[in-house]
């Protein structure tokens, strides 16, 4: 005897419903592993822009450690920087010659091992060292950024400019 026939259409039904749910689990992995791919790739991205970011700042660190280094130099040498002497432009792909003087050395050192090792040696690396009688001195330094933007080079000026009472 049967006290509840309701319970044989109950188990129809529900075994009617799970073979309806049979391909929708599929779909929702599909969707899943689209929305996960997504996610990574964005990942991607910001780790990028991240590493990119990371080396434009450090050339600015690195072009502002130069222009303290050279201000350290033109203290050292008062007399010759106040009489013009460092006054000028350097450029990282024809550093001036290394010499005798004090001078020589310094303007030499500056362009090959500081702006040149750490900015580029290339024609838009450039050092400018102007100082008054005075005693007040304006380096600037100019480099290619295009580290930054992932532009071309050429096409991201970055320029430095620092002065000091020495």
């Amino acid at each position: 005897m049967n006290l509840h026939p309701a319970n044989s259409s109950k188990s129809y039904r529900v075994r009617t419903f799970q073979r309806a749910q049979r391909g929708v689990g599929l779909i929702e992995v599909l969707i899943a592993v689209l929305v996960l791919s997504i996610g990574i790739l964005g990942l991607a991205a910001l780790q990028t822009r991240a590493l990119s970011d990371n080396g434009s700042s450090m050339s600015r660190s690195a072009a502002t450690a130069a222009t303290y280094s050279i201000i350290e130099a033109l203290r050292l040498d008062r007399t010759v920087a106040l009489a013009g002497t460092y006054n000028g432009t350097v450029t990282t792909n024809a550093c001036p010659a290394t010499g005798p003087t004090l001078k020589e050395f310094q303007l030499n050192n500056w362009c090959s091992k500081q702006l040149g090792n750490f900015l580029g040696k290339i024609s838009t690396t450039k050092g400018i060292v102007d100082c008054n009688p005075a005693g007040l001195c304006t380096v600037t330094i100019q480099f290619d950024d295009s580290k930054a933007t992932g532009a071309t080079i050429n096409d991201t000026q970055f320029q430095l400019v620092t002065q000091a009472s020495i």
